[in-house]
């Protein structure tokens, strides 16, 4: 299973900076290893701790959020993605750190559904990543440069983008890199749903493109529907 993706809340005010850290570590894919509240801080812990993803406010003493994003993108090692995450909603402020590469933008104050979306996303788009092969085609660039939300359909009515996740996620563990393959009843035993509405998800996979599903003939002549990622 994919280790969580490690946070750190840059934010300076404590009170916001706990609810944020609560929002995060309501997510199973995350965990907060640091909190800083000033902008020095931030790029010290950035550098001692090397986490995944900051959540980072622009308002911040001293040192502002938009001067610790291009700072952070000057340290060594793999690039760390930034989640704005501020009051701030100057049009230059937005222009700024979209060119200083965020991943996402919040402006407070944010729901934890809001957060939690946006969470989905940055998990996604690092999976994507973390899947690609070491040459892409141009159709492959297009799709890592679209993002996740541009990337990924809506579900259908009645389905939830998490279950949605954790379908996919299954799948992927359960093919495992041998190129196998698994039924909705595995998945659904996995992810702990029932396997009619595993089968729903699995096939929206495979409209969005991430799955493909071919029948297998067992002794009985009936086809059984088998899925692995794409």
């Amino acid at each position: 299973m994919t280790a969580p993706t490690r946070t750190l809340v840059v934010e300076d005010d404590p009170a916001v900076a706990l609810v944020h850290r609560g929002f995060v570590e309501s997510h199973p894919r995350f965990v907060v290893v640091g909190e800083a509240r000033n902008g020095t801080d931030a790029l010290r812990l950035a550098a001692a701790l090397r986490p995944d993803l900051v959540l980072l406010d622009l308002h911040l003493p001293g040192m502002g959020g938009l001067d610790v994003l291009r700072r952070l993108r000057l340290l060594p090692g793999e690039p760390i993605d930034v989640v704005a995450t501020t009051a701030a909603r100057e049009l230059d402020s937005v222009r700024q750190a979209m060119a200083g590469g965020v991943v996402a933008y919040l402006v407070k104050p944010f729901t934890s559904a809001a957060l939690r979306e946006r969470l989905d996303e940055v998990w996604q788009r690092r999976e994507d990543l973390r899947r690609a092969r070491d040459t892409l085609d141009q159709d492959e660039v297009d799709l890592l440069l679209a993002g996740p939300r541009a990337a990924t359909a809506a579900p259908p009515k009645g389905l939830s983008g998490r279950s949605r996740a954790l379908v996919q996620e299954a799948l992927a563990r359960l093919c495992g890199a041998a190129g196998a393959d698994a039924s909705a009843a595995e998945v659904a035993e996995t992810v702990g749903m029932s396997r009619v509405s595993a089968r729903r998800y699995l096939e929206h996979l495979v409209a969005e493109g991430h799955a493909r599903v071919a029948p297998r003939y067992g002794a009985t002549g009936r086809p059984e529907n088998r899925y692995r990622p794409a």
